[in-house]
């Protein structure tokens, strides 16, 4: 009888925490300390795990009840293990007799009395489900699929990928469901405010994080990520954990040196940063008022401001920006980071796709016309404003900026540009639109 791996039962043991907890998977991964006691390739089996089975809950849940008499029930911690091994199976093409073996190790492990029901449905998962998904991803690949493909492939919920068909076509809708379970890339970008690219880079590289210069300025991809946490330069503020699909639309509407920035939605200050750093670079400071609703995340930004060296530029302000105060002034240029379902980030929010309602992308919406509108109204003649969500539906992107534009309070206002950041493998997916007063 093979034992389970250890690899697997740390990945079982913080699937159930996940779930007892409510907890972030990616949030736990990093905090365990547990994980230090197996190797490196160890590790990467758990994470890859870990946030696997969390992106494709849904789909996992699916697929291991239709193997069981209707109106059974599994005890909590027989359905971790259950969805565990049936992710390799699916979606990491592991040998299918190890993949069973070990799961019904697991269950054994946590419900003895499971072990037959366990090895039943793994056996038929993969001589059923296996099959199935493999031409689901050739039809995806090939060009010749529905959106029942594209769920299955991406273990998305069938509503989403829908949607997200609906709104990217369908060689960007396979694009985005065919990465929703790959890894997400390790990206920062240098801390420009105080630091060129050379100088970041030579820090990275001596903290042993073997960075490879990006293709956007001072922007690098960790090829040892897992050394930046023990560096010490996140938390001088030297470099930025930030994904390059968020780095592409903060660039697409830098400040020039000299001028007056808003940013709504500043969040915990990384864009903030990112504006101030590309004035810098361009030759001198520009001057943000750094807008969020949360009054502690906002502390927090403006601590954060300080350890960059940008607080003498950067003033952070607590407030609902649906309704900005006139004492604020006017601006060059406002930027408008909405709240969204962050459905282009699916890789590195694993929770995102099976907590969504279909109702959320409308509800959101409905916000984020707000805060365009209230933004627009702080913006001076010539100058520009810019809409950002890192979501990939319409609903959400154009459809807010048309819906701006035919109010009263768009008027005035033109579109100089609008789109989706540039699709690469290893990178989130944001939408960035250009607008100017006349």
């Amino acid at each position: 009888m093979a034992r389970a791996t250890a690899a697997r039962r740390r990945a079982l043991a913080l699937l159930g925490e996940c779930r007892r907890r409510g907890a972030h998977a990616r949030d736990l991964l990093r905090a365990s300390d547990a994980l230090d006691e197996l190797s490196e390739r160890d590790r990467g089996l758990v994470t890859r795990l870990v946030l696997g089975v969390t992106a494709a809950a849904g789909e996992l849940d699916r697929v291991v009840d239709s193997h069981l008499r209707r109106g059974a029930r599994l005890e909590p911690r027989v359905r971790d293990a259950l969805r565990l091994s049936s992710f390799e199976l699916l979606y990491l093409g592991h040998r299918a007799d190890a993949c069973v073996s070990q799961g019904v190790e697991l269950v054994r492990g946590v419900a003895p009395r499971a072990a037959g029901l366990a090895n039943a449905v793994l056996r038929r998962v993969a001589t059923e489900d296996v099959p199935v998904l493999a031409a689901a991803r050739t039809s995806v690949e090939t060009g010749s699929f529905d959106a029942a493909d594209l769920a299955r492939v991406g273990a998305l919920p069938e509503w989403l990928a829908e949607r997200a068909l609906a709104s990217l076509g369908p060689a960007r809708a396979a694009s985005w469901a065919l990465r929703a379970l790959e890894p997400a890339g390790a990206w920062v970008v240098a801390n420009r405010v105080r630091l060129s690219s050379g100088e970041a880079s030579a820090l990275l590289e001596n903290a042993g994080c073997a960075p490879e210069p990006g293709p956007l300025p001072g922007s690098f991809r960790l090829g040892t990520p897992a050394a930046l946490a023990p560096s010490g330069l996140v938390e001088r503020a030297d470099v930025l954990p930030c994904d390059l699909a968020a780095q592409e639309v903060a660039l697409a509407c830098a400040p020039a040196p000299g001028e007056r920035a808003l940013e709504v939605g500043s969040g915990r200050g990384t864009k903030t940063l990112l504006l101030e750093g590309a004035a810098v670079a361009a030759g001198g400071p520009c001057e943000i008022v750094a807008v969020e609703a949360d009054a502690r995340r906002s502390e927090r930004a403006a601590a954060r401001m300080e350890a960059a060296g940008a607080a003498a530029h950067v003033c952070c302000v607590a407030a609902d920006a649906r309704s900005l105060d006139a004492t604020l002034g006017i601006f060059d240029l406002a930027f408008v980071d909405a709240p969204c379902t962050g459905t282009g980030t699916l890789a590195r929010h694993p929770e995102i796709a099976w907590s969504l309602e279909p109702g959320a992308p409308g509800e959101l919406a409905a916000l984020q016309l707000e805060l365009l509108s209230s933004a627009a109204s702080r913006v001076g003649e010539g100058g520009r404003l810019v809409y950002a969500t890192c979501s990939v539906l319409a609903q959400e992107n154009d459809d807010v900026v048309r819906a701006f534009l035919a109010s009263p309070a768009g008027v005035g206002f033109e579109l100089v540009g609008a789109g989706l950041t540039e699709d690469r493998p290893d990178a989130d997916t944001h939408f960035c639109a250009r607008l100017r007063r006349r």
